[in-house]
């Protein structure tokens, strides 16, 4: 193994961060920072027709969402073009490219020519051993000389060893006749130059291996490890569209995913460590290994992300956690909260994770601390408070104004002003959550009493007392 592992992530701007790339990205920083290695960032936007600046804009923020640092600058690989161009002029200066003057027209004739008389329609040039005294003055391109007999094997740490034969590979175009590089030279030189020890890219990329081991070999360079992720499937098998949902990276978090739990589910989606499915970010840096992939595509299943996302909730520490869910109101497009809301919520944060799953459920078993007086009940709580006289609430409130505001104390004060009124604390908890909260399910009566405090407590049951 090279001294140090170096990934990368090289998407398209096209688009937003899908979560097939959001995964590949996963992969790729868990393997580096597993090992004290980098993860690097690149661009691949010579595409510039279909890229933009919104595109790049979305995938970066996709990545910061899931927590997936890189290392160094944020390489763009349209900006090094000269570079690329550089490699194929020296590839042709050292004679192993050549120039093909052959136009559009005649490569069709040919394709259409060996279809008919049921041949390879694999163009090869008939400049690629022609005497240079022959070229025309024409436009032209670079293409690189394939090998022509024997086989190219591809070493894949995932796939196993594929192997091609070499009279199935044509001779690639390196530079196009304005003078521009092809995306395979590009991807190349960039690896090569970005000093990347392995590439871990989804198995669409596969058979451009071969072609790609072509540049490197010419050029006498390291081949690096190569390791071909099966793609993401949908819960019917099929390839993961936009028919089975949500696909954004974004649009997750502005559906209430945490990101923890979200890396945890996308790691374990074509990855495993035995029958471990909930681990930590430090579990999954220790534990990542290219072994563990497998060779099937793995089915995206929204209910197993949920119950993930809710075992990070439950652990996660209170003020990150109310950090992230504000991150999550702002990519929601909800109000923000009030300093004194988000400082609320902090503290009660220990009574709301337990149960919940995403941030829209954490958010509802706060609304207690989130609104304000006077309390509107639902319809459930509404029907709770009918259930009893507001005489019983307004009676409630000096044994209450004489507790010590400790669970203890309060759960004693609650208990015994039930057993005098001839009934059990249960009876009275459901129009209690109903003062407090304006819900029928919310945190305990005793926790939601803790954190708002006495004042606050004894005035919401006063209210609903006066508008029993």
């Amino acid at each position: 193994m090279p001294e140090q592992v170096v990934t990368r992530f090289a998407p398209s701007p096209t688009g937003y961060l899908h979560i097939g790339g959001a995964r590949t990205a996963l992969f790729n920083w868990l393997y580096a920072r597993g090992r004290g290695g980098k993860f690097l960032l690149r661009i691949e936007d010579t595409d510039r027709a279909r890229s933009t600046p919104e595109a790049t804009a979305a995938i970066l923020q996709g990545l910061n969402w899931l927590g997936l640092d890189h290392d160094g600058e944020v390489i763009s690989q349209f900006e090094r073009a000269p570079r690329h161009a550089e490699v194929a002029r020296e590839l042709l200066a050292q004679g192993k490219a050549y120039k093909c003057f052959s136009t559009q027209e005649e490569i069709q004739a040919f394709r259409e020519a060996a279809q008919a008389e049921k041949r390879s329609t694999l163009f090869r040039s008939p400049w690629r051993d022609a005497d240079p005294s022959s070229h025309p003055d024409a436009p032209y391109v670079i293409r690189i000389k394939a090998p022509q007999s024997g086989e190219t094997v591809i070493r894949d740490q995932v796939q196993g060893d594929v192997t091609i034969r070499n009279d199935q590979l044509d001779d690639m175009v390196l530079l196009r006749s304005d003078g521009t590089p092809v995306y395979m030279l590009a991807v190349v030189v960039d690896d090569h130059d970005m000093g990347v020890t392995h590439v871990i890219r989804g198995d669409d990329h596969l058979n451009n291996a071969a072609r790609q081991m072509m540049i490197y070999e010419a050029m006498g360079w390291d081949v690096p490890v190569w390791a071909h992720i099966p793609l993401i499937h949908g819960p019917d098998g099929k390839k993961l569209s936009k028919r089975h949902g949500a696909l954004g990276a974004q649009e997750y978090q502005a559906m209430g995913y945490p990101a923890a739990g979200m890396r945890n589910y996308l790691a374990r989606l074509g990855w495993s460590h035995g029958d471990d499915e909930f681990f930590t970010d430090a579990q999954a840096r220790a534990w990542f290994d290219l072994d563990g992939i497998g060779k099937s595509p793995a089915r995206f299943d929204l209910k197993k992300l949920e119950n993930l996302c809710g075992q990070h909730i439950a652990i996660s520490d209170d003020a990150a956690l109310r950090q992230e869910l504000e991150a999550y109101l702002a990519a929601a497009g909800l109000p923000a909260l009030s300093t004194t809301q988000s400082s609320d919520l902090e503290r009660a944060m220990y009574c709301l994770k337990d149960r919940a799953r995403t941030f829209p459920e954490l958010v509802e078993k706060a609304s207690f601390v989130l609104a304000s007086r006077p309390i509107q009940p639902d319809e459930k709580a509404a029907a709770a408070l009918a259930s009893v006289s507001d005489g019983i609430l307004r009676e409630l409130t000096p044994h209450l104004q004489n507790a010590s505001w400790t669970r203890d104390s309060l759960e004693e004060a609650l208990n015994a002003f039930a057993e005098a009124k001839g009934t059990k604390f249960g009876k009275l908890a459901g129009p209690l959550r109903a003062a407090l909260a304006g819900r029928s399910i919310t945190p305990s009566v005793f926790d939601m009493m803790l954190v708002l405090g006495r004042d606050e407590s004894l005035a919401r049951i006063q209210d609903a007392a006066e508008a029993a």
